[in-house]
Parts: C-alpha cells; sequence; structure tokens
C-alpha cells in the first residue's frame, strides 16, 4: 500500500510553473527587445551566478532559523515582484538586475523541498516521496510550456510575465500548508541520502552542505600539479567539462531557434515536447541503469548528448534555409534523455566514491565545480558564437562533452586499477 501524499507537496506545482515559465520567456523576451545572443548569455550567467550564491546562502539560513513556511513565501513574494517588474520593463540593463535576483531568490526551494520529503516520512519512503516531488515538477514544466504555447500564439510575450506572477501567488497560498514543527534536519543530511543527492544533481544541481576552503579542491589543484591524490579529482573535471558543453548548447537552444525563424509559440512547443520526453525517461532510466550498471550508463548517455549538440552543427552547416521543426525536436529530445540516465548514473557513483565522513565537503566541491561549468558556458556562449557562428559554437559544445567523456573513462580505470583486491 503506498503512503499518502504530504500535502505541502503540492507547492510544487505553480512553484515550477513559475520557474521553468520564467527560463523559457526571458530569453525570448530579451530578443523581444532587440537583444541577441550575447545578452541572453549574460542574463543565463548572471542567473546561474546568482542561483549557486544562493544554494549556499539558503542551506545556512535554513540552518540557523529552521523555518521553511517563511522561507518559502519570502522567496515566493521576491519571484512574483520579479515577474511583476519584468512584466513592466522595456530595458534589458534592467532584465540583468531583475534576473539576478530571480536566480538568488527562485533556489530557495531547492533546500527546502530536499529536507521537508526527508523530514515527513521514513527514510525507506524517501526514494518514492523524492519520485512524487519530481513527477509534480515536471507536470509543472509541461502545464508551463503548454500555456506558453497556445498564448504565446495569440499574444506577445509580456502577459507570460503576469502568468508567472498569479502562480507564485498561488505558491505563496500552497506553502501555508507546511509546517515548521517536528524533526528539523540540518542540509547536511542530503549528503548521506542518495536520493537527496539525486534529486538535487537532478533538479538543482547545487547542494553546499558546507563553506568550502581551498584546501577541499586539493584533488582537483594536485592533477594539474602532475599527480593524482585521489580518483574524485578526475570526476570533479569530468563533472565540469559535462556541464560547460551541456549549458553552451542550454545557453544557445532559445536564440538559434529565433534565429531559425521560429515563433515564440514554436520555441514553447519545442520545450514542452522536450519536458514530455524527459518524464518518460524518468520511468526508463532505472531500468536501463539496472541492465547495464552505473559506469556502463554513464558512458552511454554521452551517445545521445552529443548527437544532440551535433545534430543542429551539421544540419546549419549543410542545409539551406532554416532547420525543420523534426530536427530541433530530436536535438532537444536526445538531450534530456543523456541527461536522465546521466544524473541517475553517476549520482549514483559520486555517492559510492566518498569517503565516510568527508559527504559535505565532497559535495560542496562537486557543486561548485559544477556552478562554475554552468556559469563559464553561459558566459563564453555568447561570445563564440558572435565570433565563429552557431555550427561553430555547436561543435565546439560537442568537443567539450567528448573532452568530459574521456575524462570518465580516465577515472573509470584508474578506479579500477586502484582497487584493493
Amino acid at each position: 500500500m503506498q503512503p499518502k501524499t504530504k500535502q505541502w507537496i503540492w507547492y510544487l506545482l505553480p512553484a515550477q510553473i513559475t520557474a521553468q515559465g520564467l527560463s523559457t520567456v526571458i530569453p525570448l523576451y530579451v530578443i523581444f527587445l532587440g537583444g541577441n545572443i550575447g545578452e541572453v548569455a549574460i542574463i543565463s550567467a548572471l542567473e546561474n551566478g546568482a542561483i549557486a550564491i544562493g544554494s549556499l546562502a539558503w542551506g545556512k539560513i535554513i540552518d540557523r532559523f529552521h523555518t521553511k513556511k517563511l522561507i518559502l513565501v519570502i522567496s515566493s513574494f521576491f519571484v512574483l515582484l520579479c515577474s511583476l517588474g519584468m512584466y513592466l520593463t522595456n530595458s534589458i540593463y534592467v532584465l540583468y538586475g531583475l534576473a539576478t535576483i530571480l536566480g538568488f531568490f527562485l533556489v530557495a526551494r531547492g533546500p527546502v523541498t530536499q529536507l521537508l520529503v526527508m523530514e515527513s516520512v521514513q527514510k525507506n519512503l524517501w526514494s518514492w516521496l523524492f519520485a512524487r516531488t519530481s513527477i509534480i515538477s515536471s507536470i509543472g514544466m509541461l502545464v508551463a510550456m503548454a500555456i506558453g504555447t497556445v498564448g504565446s500564439f495569440y499574444f506577445d510575450l509580456r502577459p507570460y510575465f503576469l502568468i508567472c506572477a498569479i502562480s507564485s501567488g498561488v505558491t505563496i497560498v500552497l506553502s501555508t500548508a507546511v509546517k515548521d514543527q517536528g524533526v528539523n534536519l540540518e542540509r547536511s543530511s542530503i549528503a548521506h541520502s542518495l536520493h537527496g543527492l539525486h534529486y538535487s544533481m537532478s533538479n538543482y544541481h547545487f547542494v553546499f552542505p558546507k563553506v568550502l576552503e581551498a584546501y577541499d579542491f586539493r584533488h582537483i589543484i594536485t592533477i594539474f600539479k602532475g599527480r593524482i591524490s585521489h580518483e574524485i579529482g578526475i570526476f570533479y573535471l569530468a563533472s565540469f567539462f559535462f556541464y560547460f558543453g551541456s549549458n553552451i548548447y542550454f545557453t544557445a537552444w532559445t536564440p538559434f531557434l529565433k534565429n531559425q525563424s521560429f515563433s515564440n509559440s514554436d520555441v514553447f512547443l519545442n520545450y514542452m515536447i522536450q519536458t514530455a520526453t524527459m518524464l518518460l525517461v524518468f520511468f526508463i532510466a532505472p531500468k536501463i541503469i539496472a541492465k547495464f550498471g552505473e559506469e556502463k550508463s554513464t558512458l552511454l548517455a554521452y551517445i545521445p548528448r552529443i548527437l544532440a549538440v551535433i545534430i543542429p552543427a551539421i544540419s546549419s552547416l549543410f542545409m539551406i534555409g532554416t532547420l525543420g521543426f523534426p530536427v530541433t525536436i530530436a536535438s532537444a529530445c536526445l538531450m534530456v534523455i543523456g541527461f536522465s540516465i546521466f544524473s541517475t548514473s553517476s549520482s549514483v557513483i559520486f555517492f559510492k566514491s566518498i569517503p565516510q565522513g568527508f559527504e559535505g565537503k565532497y559535495l560542496g566541491v562537486n557543486s561548485a565545480v559544477t556552478g562554475i561549468g554552468i556559469f563559464i558556458g553561459s558566459l563564453v556562449t555568447g561570445e563564440l558564437t558572435k565570433f565563429l557562428g552557431y555550427a561553430t559554437m555547436f561543435l565546439s559544445a560537442s568537443v567539450i562533452l567528448v573532452v568530459s567523456l574521456v575524462l570518465f573513462q580516465v577515472y573509470f580505470r584508474y578506479k579500477l586499477s586502484h582497487k584493493i583486491v
């Protein structure tokens, strides 16, 4: 018999409608205001940087004050204000500031959700409840894209910010179902849970159980000095290049579709089909990993990921005119198929690689490396595309992903050769 779903979980639906809706409409709005991929890349970098800082800040706030309802209400209120601000502004420079504020407050529900799951049910039910949160979040993403697909067909982009503001207001109301009394876990507990770790890596990318010191990065630093102190350093570098190359693609995707003369409705539809594919693969990925094992599944996940990046590059080079809708859909779906398998298998591998007692440090370093990769990926996309064009930019991203694949192969071989039999 399945346990009863906790009532607080439903705040995730409107919260994800807002989050996914804003992440899609902001690049479109920048282009609508006369910006190009350079401005989109700057906004993406600012928002991702604020998300990384917010992941650390909100985690510390939760640990200090042990309040979840108030944090959800405050963060949703500021997201609402940012949505209204974007509705009212015609300035790309104002969007820079609003996107930075948005990123900081948008990520607040990440550590709250993780701790609510772990405090709400027994440990043997964590996997069940984390899965429910992922499904509800994915449904919210689908709803956001469906609204955008239909709405942008009849109206311009500006009213969509009002929809995001309304859904954020609904999030505030539903957040009142969150209870602060009971067991209060520290955010460091996420580092001791494979289910929490996988959920974090798949949805938020960043978890900082502790403030990092320079010494915590020693396993990466020693590699650049010509030696390996621990194979986890190779894992960090492989993850860095994975998110670096992937985020070049993600940052460029909306401007690329607009460059290909796609309408706003077509862009939303592209993301909606991509999200539906991601939700489907959510149920299939564990079976693939169970059949092939974590290591082989991680390597296999690169096949659709690299193909997804190469498809628009090759198509742009050899096709005259715009790319067809089926071509872009194939690319978008392959991208999330690869990520769904990779995030599940790599999180298991990472969890098994952490020495007992070092969970907080290792998870913090991994989050920092991931954050740097995402930030740099966003930052370089604009300049790379302006100077070299979309085709070369996508090919460069595919090369970076191949570097990540090679590093993971090195990691697995080094790990195997140093096993104690």
